[in-house]
């Protein structure tokens, strides 16, 4: 079977957001210099914040593994923790964060939905 270009293109974004969310699950234990990155602040401590992006980082480096097989659960998983990932930044931003420190796990994560929504990308997951 052929591998689409826009399904590995999607496995690599996938691979790449899971490695941001590995560096926010660092920034929010305060490992990472704050000057390097910028700070951040989740509502209810930065420890449950710590937790969520690194579940987070685990379910992009499934979805990575998902997407390059061509399995189809892959590409609605990405659309689903794509979208909350989104949220989740957003949510981020409405706690007091700057939004240049979330910069890059959103542009990342609006990158992957917007390429995964494309027609030529579900129809390489048997979507309509």
């Amino acid at each position: 079977m052929k591998r689409p270009f826009a399904a590995t293109l999607l496995a690599v974004i996938a691979v790449f957001a899971g490695i941001v969310a590995v560096f926010d699950t660092i920034r929010y234990l305060g490992i990472l210099p704050a000057a390097t990155f910028g700070s951040l602040n989740f509502y209810g401590g930065n420890l449950f914040g710590a937790l969520l992006a690194g579940v987070v980082a685990l379910i992009w480096f499934g979805v990575a593994a998902q997407i390059w097989r061509l399995d189809p659960r892959g590409w609605v998983f990405m659309v689903a923790i794509a979208t909350i990932y989104i949220i989740f930044d957003l949510a981020a931003v409405l706690f007091g964060n700057p939004f240049y420190s979330l910069g890059s796990s959103f542009w990342i994560t609006l990158l992957a939905l917007v390429l995964g929504l494309l027609p030529g990308t579900k129809a390489a997951f048997g979507q309509s």
